[in-house]
């Protein structure tokens, strides 16, 4: 009977995907990581796995641990709160994870992994407004292989799937524990590192918010990363996405908004055996590159050091720098167009193709070529909001206050009928399609869409 019930499940999880997502790219089968283990006490330390019960909330104070082979799964509507101040590595606990994580979120239920002062406001609407974002509460969640002991001397790690959650305020200092490959001690810590070149990171529809450095760092993975919001992310320097050698998949429909340095960044740097591949399109990436310290640094989508891939239907909205593609990066595997910019100023403008960079305008791309010529006319959102004139930046946070993830009131969908973004994407593209794991668990990818950025005016792509 258990077997007969377990084939019907998959059988009407096929039938679902199969008519609710023709339109999309859906790896359907049985999963391959089963949940167990309910979690019944409210506190996580040391070594743990199992799973959160949907609705429930979770602390932990001190560094957590999934081992070589466990999983550690989040249902709908938990929250996973870390208890810190980020002055020490002792006081910003982190989770360390060598086996599967995977948090299922819902759009009516979504899932946090957050901070103490920061968990009342997502119940509390009138107490809406974050400080001191980029203090770095936390140390983020690290994933990476284990440990090579004589029981295990291949350890091979495991997937990272994260679904519908909200992911803040990670970014505290790293400490001797810490593998200094991976972080330098002292270093921020990023809301999440992932390094596993064989397995798969997923990141569906969830939101990014208030890292002090890197929000996320990939180095080898496949992955796909679609409809998610990140907001805020780097105090004087940082990606939202970071991407290093052995990384390959996609990144479609995701919003963007307020970069410290690039919204996307892809580098072939490291020795994994496999090149960085990814693509990149239908984005939306408004306000990036203005906190970045650093003079020539710091914009929208940048390829460097060896990376390919292939980049389409995005939309720049004044970010410091257009689509940057260095020399060095491997230019004869690389193809661009129907990118869209947007800006406020000449100098936005004049560096919609990057000094230090060799990419042009294609043949489907939308420009400036005068100050707030062809505005993609947004439902809501003032693209005037900053005089970039006067502050071309550094900026500070206090002039790029939060608009998405905590207020909510913006929104960056196209005016129908209007939109000058409308109808200027290319669909006859392929996904990498890079990720293994299937089932329930598996990704939904999102193809390349019609109208320029992450939002659809047929109501397909990011859902925020």
């Amino acid at each position: 009977m258990k077997i007969l019930k377990t084939i019907l499940a998959a059988a009407s999880v096929t039938i679902m995907l199969s008519a609710c997502h023709k339109s999309e790219l859906a790896n359907i089968s049985q999963p391959v990581v089963q949940v167990s283990n309910g979690i019944t006490s409210d506190t996580l330390s040391g070594t743990v796995k199992g799973t959160m019960l949907a609705g429930k909330t979770y602390y932990f104070k001190s560094d957590i641990t999934v081992n070589e082979g466990d999983t550690l799964s989040m249902q709908a509507g938990v929250k996973l709160i870390a208890i810190g101040d980020g002055k020490t590595y002792q006081t910003a606990p982190e989770i360390i994870m060598h086996g599967t994580f995977i948090s299922l979120g819902t759009k009516d239920n979504p899932n946090y992994i957050t901070v103490a002062n920061a968990a009342t406001l997502h119940t509390e609407a009138s107490a809406q407004n974050y400080t001191n974002i980029f203090q770095g509460w936390w140390g983020g969640i690290v994933c990476s292989p284990g440990p090579v002991t004589a029981s295990n001397p291949t350890p091979t790690g495991g997937d990272m799937i994260i679904k519908w959650t909200h992911l803040e305020f990670a970014g505290g200092p790293s400490g001797p524990n810490n593998d200094p490959a991976i972080y330098a001690q002292g270093d921020p810590r990023y809301i999440i590192y992932y390094g596993n070149i064989k397995k798969n990171f997923i990141l569906e529809d969830s939101w990014v918010f208030g890292s002090k450095d890197d929000a996320i760092r990939i180095s080898g993975g496949k992955i796909s990363v679609m409809r998610n919001t990140f907001e805020l992310c780097g105090q004087a320097g940082g990606e939202f996405f970071n991407m290093k050698s052995g990384t390959v998949g996609d990144i479609g429909y995701n919003m963007l908004i307020g970069a410290a340095t690039n919204a996307l960044k892809a580098s072939d740097s490291g020795s994994s055996g496999v090149q960085c591949d990814v693509s990149m399109y239908n984005n939306t990436m408004v306000n990036c590159g203005f906190r970045q310290t650093k003079s020539g640094r710091g914009g929208s989508i940048d390829y460097e050091k060896g990376a390919r891939g292939w980049v389409y239907n995005n939309l720049i909205a004044n970010c410091r720098f257009g689509l940057r593609l260095t020399s060095d990066a491997d230019l004869a595997n690389i193809t661009y167009n129907n990118q869209y910019y947007y800006g406020s100023s000449d100098k936005i403008i004049g560096q919609f193709l990057v000094a230090d960079g060799v990419a042009k305008f294609q043949s489907a791309d939308t420009h400036s070529t005068t100050i707030k010529d062809n505005d993609p006319k947004f439902y809501g959102y003032d693209l005037t909001k900053f005089d970039f004139v006067a502050n071309p930046g550094p900026m500070n946070v206090s002039l790029q206050t939060a608009d998405l993830v905590t207020i909510g009131t913006s929104n960056f969908r196209l005016q129908a009928s209007v939109s000058p973004a409308l109808n200027k994407g290319k669909v006859d593209l392929t996904p990498i399609n890079a990720v293994t794991v299937t089932g329930t668990l598996g990704t939904t990818i999102t193809p390349p869409g019609k109208d320029i950025g992450a939002y659809q005016n047929d109501g397909t792509g990011n859902q925020h």
